[in-house]
């Protein structure tokens, strides 16, 4: 079932043209728990990108009390975000720069 809700959220991201700056969307709503590549109140991107794909980070980003458990953590405290799906593909595509760093 996550699988396919997974492959659906792709398939929807893909079909839409990524217009947004991922870090404007960053910094509007993000930044105040996340910072790039140092620990704040929630994990940096560079730890982020180098253990989920894009289609886990979308996942979290949209329903974080439904995914919390599925990657390992014993809660969550992520609000769940009102993004649209531009927003959340350029958010994605941003954390995901940071892979490797």
């Amino acid at each position: 079932m996550k699988k396919i809700y997974l492959l659906l959220l792709t398939l929807c991201f893909s079909l839409q043209a990524n217009d947004l700056d991922g870090k404007k969307v960053f910094e509007t709503y993000c930044w105040g728990c996340h910072h790039q590549t140092a620990v704040a109140f929630g994990p940096p991107f560079t730890e982020i990108a180098n253990k989920r794909t894009k289609e886990e980070i979308q996942a979290y980003i949209i329903e974080p009390k439904a995914m919390y458990k599925a990657f390992g953590y014993k809660r969550t405290v992520m609000t769940k975000l009102k993004l649209n799906d531009k927003e959340i593909n350029a958010i994605s595509d941003y954390i995901l720069s940071y892979k490797g760093k």
